[in-house]
């Protein structure tokens, strides 16, 4: 199979790449990147003219839910909804029923992914048995089944000694043990602690819930060796800490996601529960601290924690509603319009924080376009307009804060190992 996507601006990070030139691909993977490429008999051709094609962008947090919450969402519509999203891989957390905390979850996951799936699915396995906090799930197990990293992801590990072990564990496999940073006592608010949930009257979870574990799980970091990666990381108070663990030395990274760089706790007001999600919406100085660090590169990737509740989870009152909101579909298009456009982040940043840096964490392949890499492609169209309608969405989720927001720039094109999975 032969494929030439012809005249595209081509922004490839780990190359250095940005100009316009030609991709060639050969059965599935990138075989020649250049100007002025001829096609060979037979193959086809795909005018990118004016568009911008780039690594494929791997979301590296999401909540597939399969098996055991089928009703949330499935892999086959959690991988559509991705693929129309501009992603050509994703991670999934270990928070299913039962827990991917042993190999017998694990191999089923790849097994519907391999049938159903239209993207590239890598499990991530739990750290405790049944997300328990209690005892280490088979962690060996689980990395030799196919995990990429372990985290208990929707829930802390509170028990230090546990973690340090896990992390100790977690050295020979070389993968990262991702933190969901939420002290348990602190963090029982339905909201970010403040001033609007003062005045809204709403129970409110300081920053120190996040701040107090990032340090912990710093401090184990660096005592173990381990890599430590921080999920939705959302405080000013937890970036910094990040940056002088980097500094140090330390096996730390961080990912923050679209809703925790463009809302803060001001949109709550309107009660809305597609407002609620863990970590909660922040305050201004939390939001401006994350774009900070996702520009300096404090902060390594962006991801979405796509994590569809039913819609029954989300009525009624405020305080009682589940955490949770879709974001494979809306992440490109919210941060190209709204980060991109205005020039707060540049394209090739952008681009490598949805592909280089996640293929670099989690050892995966992708993350670039050089000659006899994987040919996952994600081509995006710099003025396409979009509206965003969740009824309209691949995900069987409905939950977003950003129904209705118009903008600019949007994936044009998703390819992965050559081959055409949205446009």
């Amino acid at each position: 199979m032969n494929l030439l996507i012809k005249g595209g601006r081509v922004v490839d990070p780990a190359g250095g790449t940005d100009a316009v030139q030609d991709v060639w691909i050969a059965d599935g993977r990138i075989h020649k990147v250049g100007r002025g490429l001829k096609a060979p008999a037979g193959a086809e051709t795909v005018d990118a003219t004016g568009k911008v094609v780039c690594p494929g962008f791997i979301d590296m947090h999401v909540h597939l839910r399969e098996p055991g919450f089928e009703y949330k969402e499935t892999i086959a519509s959690g991988t559509r909804a991705a693929a129309a999203g501009g992603f050509t891989a994703v991670a999934c957390m270990a928070n299913t029923f039962p827990v991917n905390d042993n190999r017998a979850v694990t191999d089923y996951i790849l097994a519907r992914a391999k049938v159903e799936g239209v993207v590239r699915v890598y499990p991530i396995g739990a750290v405790t048995r049944n997300l328990e906090g209690t005892q280490l799930a088979e962690l060996a197990e689980l990395a030799e089944a196919g995990c990429v990293a372990f985290s208990d992801d929707g829930k802390c590990v509170m028990n230090a000694e546990l973690y340090r072990r896990a992390m100790e564990y977690a050295l020979p496999f070389g993968v990262p043990v991702i933190s969901h940073a939420e002290d348990c006592d602190l963090g029982h608010g339905a909201m970010h602690e403040g001033f609007v949930s003062t005045e809204l009257g709403l129970s409110g979870q300081p920053a120190a819930a996040e701040e107090v574990m990032v340090a912990r799980d710093i401090i184990l970091a660096e005592l173990t060796g381990a890599h430590l990666h921080v999920a939705h990381i959302s405080t000013a108070g937890s970036v910094r800490l990040v940056r002088d663990a980097k500094a140090r030395g330390v096996r730390v990274t961080a990912e923050v996601t679209p809703h925790h760089l463009l809302l803060t706790d001001e949109v709550v007001r309107s009660y809305d529960s597609n407002c609620k999600m863990a970590p909660p919406l922040r305050g201004k100085r939390d939001v401006e601290a994350c774009l900070e660090a996702l520009v300096d590169g404090t902060i390594d990737c962006v991801a979405t924690d796509h994590a569809p509740p039913a819609l029954s989870e989300k009525e009624g009152e405020f305080a009682e509603a589940a955490n949770g909101i879709v974001g494979l579909e809306t992440a490109v298009p919210l941060l190209l319009d709204r980060l991109v456009r205005p020039g707060v982040l540049d394209l090739p940043t952008l681009v490598t924080r949805f592909s280089t840096g996640p293929a670099r964490l989690l050892n995966l392949p992708g993350g670039s376009l050089a000659p006899g890499a994987t040919a996952d492609i994600t081509i995006l169209d710099l003025e396409r307009t979009w509206t965003v309608d969740p009824a309209a969405f691949r995900s069987r989720g409905r939950s977003t804060p950003f129904a209705g927001f118009t903008g600019t720039g949007a994936p044009w094109m998703t390819l992965v190992g050559g081959v055409t999975v949205a446009s």
